[in-house]
Order: C-alpha cells, then structure tokens, then sequence
C-alpha cells in the first residue's frame, strides 16, 4: 500500500481509477491512509480532478457514499474527462485500441465497470463524465469505438433518454446504444422476455408502496398484482442492489412487517421460484454475453436462496470450488448448449453487444433469469492460490470483450 500512497501523494499524479483502488479493497488492505494522502492532495491544489474523483472511489469503498459523490461531482466540474493507459503497448502487427467510455454521475453501480473488462488489455481507455446539463465536448480524444456505460436506474432515466440524441449521429461506432440500455429495469427486462421458450422470468410489478399497503391488509389480492401468482412473493425497493432489503414474503403477515421495517415509496414485485437443486442447495450463475455468446464468470453454490458469491461461502469450501471449476471447465459444452435458444433470444431482444446475467436453472430445466445488466462486476480478483482456475475463465472473458470491441470498430 505503501507505493500507492506515495504515487497518490505526487501534485496532479495521472489518475489510479476505480479497478486498482478496489482490488486494495478487496484484498481487505485499510484504504485510510489512502483517502487521506488523496484528500490532502486535493485540499493542497483543488483544481486537482485525478485526486478528487479517486478519493471519491476511495470514500465509496470506505462506506462515505455522501462525501464521495460530492467531491466526485467537484471532480466532474473541474473535468469531465479522465484517462487510463493501455496496460499492454501495442505491436506492429496488433494495433492497440482506443476506447471512449460515456459516464454518469453516480455510485459505482451507476455505471459499466470498465476498467475491470481491459485492465490488462492493449486499449487505452478514456472516461467521458457527462451530466443531465453538461455540454458535450466539441473535442474529445480521438478513439476507434465509443461505449455507453451509463447503467439503467430510475435515477439515470433522463440521462439515457439525452444520449439517445448524443449518440445519434456520433462519428465513431457506438457499443450499446442508451435506448437500449434503459429496458434493463427488472419490470422492463421482464416485458422483453416473456415468451422466450425455455426461459422462467416471473412477472415482476412496479408497484407504490400504498398498493403493498393494501395487499398486506387483504383489499387487493396478488393476482390482482401479479396475474396468476400467490405468495411467497419477492419484494424489493427500486433502486436496490447486492441483496439490500431484497427479502421473500410468505404471507400478508410477513408483507406488513417487512413495509413497518423497510423505508422506500416504490418497490418490484415478483413471484419467489424455488429453484433449489435435488441435493437442496441452490445455484447461481453470473454470465457475460458478449456479442451473443457467454461467458461464465462465476457459479456459486448456497444453502440460502439469495445468493452473492461473496457470502455464498465459497472461499470455505473445497467441494464449492471444485463444482465452480468442473462448471467453467465444462460450460460451453453443457450450460451454454442447454440454453443456446435462450440466451440468442436475450442477445437479439436487449440489443447489446456486452450485457451481464445472473441466472440459474429451474428444476424443469429452464433459465431462470434474476437480472439483466450492464453494470455487474465481472472482475479477475480472487486469489489464485485459492481459485486456480478462474484466471483462464476470466482471460477468456476479457479476450472476447477485446475482440468485440475490435469488431465494431471496424464494422459500423
């Protein structure tokens, strides 16, 4: 950490970007010292962006989500646009790539996590921040292909609606295009989805909290809601990530007692699917389609329902480690085929060349899809020693995101 601190110490030092500063983070090494060697920076010449907009990652990590995204929206005052060298130089008979990234303000869910898909690739990367008010920039860096990153939220509605203009008549091929992007909503991927054969995504409902309300109290009843469904429900406020006040109602009981402890005025609704396997553990999948085919990025094994690979308790378990590394070695023979149908059907109707899916199977053997997004983690940060068998998993998905990238840039 030491290094870092004294790089991050050095007047306008070129920016760290969020995938160094959160593999320190996930390496559980203390970014204190950091935050504060970067918010001394700052104080010290406060036209500083690159010292702003890292100690906002910085805070992010550390739990301050207020005070990050208020010294990253100085950040975006002062600077719209950040960059990142390629991590490899280009050769003579393999040009390297230039990539621009559209950004909005926001958390570290509000956006792609690019960084994560080139980070030791041959693409130099700029980051383009641009805001509901912002000008475009008349100039902006010469790059071989542009990518919107901004990720679907009610909050980055109007934004998408804006590039949809911006990107209309953009002189450089564009991959995934706002439009796009703003089905990505649980409801919205839902309407897109629901008749795809060999797919199980129940219907989920955007719903105020007054018809919860009055759900919970019997004056209307789910098929009211969900047409054909009963408890147990899911419910989630919108809005919600990474499992936050995510949780299954079983009755109206339940469903009161969760909306006298849960804060929020809008929510989804969905029917719960138990999707356990014959020995009762459950199963997840997180896939990263790339111009249509996919890519297994993780597979955790739980006891419970709501499964996030990091509680999931795979770092405990040999036997969960050697089911994700049998599950990698055989996917594209076996998960990939079993669900060609499905997954062509999601890459023709969202209409993105790079999307994340967590999914899993139902015990009749469909695709059983939780989310589509552009937003997931997909990163190359376990330990080796530990997960041998992820960083060849992982350099596939990275290689194919290159060599999408490579493609349309010379196919628009």
């Amino acid at each position: 950490m030491l290094d870092l601190i004294q790089e991050a110490s050095q007047p306008f030092a070129p920016l760290l970007g969020v995938a160094r500063l959160m593999r320190r983070a996930f390496l559980q090494q203390d970014l204190a010292p950091l935050g504060a060697a970067l918010l001394a920076r700052a104080q010290a010449n406060p036209i500083d962006a690159n010292a702003l907009m890292d100690c906002s990652t910085v805070l992010q990590l550390t739990g301050e989500r207020a005070l990050a995204l208020a010294l990253q929206a100085q950040a975006i005052a002062l600077q719209p646009l950040y960059s990142l060298p390629a991590a490899q130089a280009a050769s003579p008979c393999r040009p390297g790539l230039r990539l621009l990234v559209i950004m909005g303000p926001g958390d570290l869910m509000a956006n792609t996590p690019i960084e994560f898909l080139i980070e030791d690739a041959d693409v130099t990367l700029d980051l383009l921040y641009l805001t509901l008010d912002s000008p475009v920039p008349e100039l902006v860096p010469e790059h071989d292909v542009m990518m919107v990153g901004v990720a679907e939220s009610d909050a980055n509605a109007a934004l998408l609606a804006r590039l949809v203009g911006v990107v209309a008549h953009w002189p450089r091929p564009v991959v995934n295009l706002p439009a796009n992007i703003a089905v990505l909503s649980r409801d919205g991927v839902c309407a897109a989805l629901i008749d795809v054969a060999g797919l199980e995504m129940p219907v989920t409902a955007r719903l105020e909290r007054s018809a919860l309300h009055a759900l919970a109290a019997g004056a209307l009843t789910c098929a009211a809601l969900l047409p054909g469904d009963d408890f147990p429900l899911i419910v989630r406020p919108i809005g919600s990530h990474a499992g936050t006040d995510l949780e299954k109602i079983i009755d109206r009981d339940a469903l009161s007692d969760y909306l006298a402890r849960v804060a929020g005025e809008r929510f989804y609704l969905s029917r719960f699917v138990d999707y356990r396997s014959p020995d009762g553990e459950f199963r997840k999948y997180r896939i990263a389609l790339i111009d249509g085919k996919p890519y297994l990025c993780h597979f955790a094994v739980s006891t419970h329902w709501m499964i996030h690979y990091l509680n999931a308790g795979m770092t405990e378990s040999v036997d969960k480690r050697a089911e994700e590394a049998a599950c990698m070695a055989s996917f594209d023979r076996q998960f990939a085929l079993r669900h060609a149908q499905a997954l062509q059907a999601i890459h023709q109707r969202m209409g993105l060349q790079y999307v994340g899916i967590d999914c899993a199977e139902t015990g009749a053997g469909e695709l059983l899809i939780f989310e589509v997004d552009n937003a997931m983690v997909v990163h190359a940060m376990d330990a080796q020693a530990m997960f041998p068998y992820k960083k060849p998993a992982m350099q596939k998905v990275f290689a194919a995101f290159r060599q999408m990238l490579a493609h349309a840039a010379v196919t628009a």
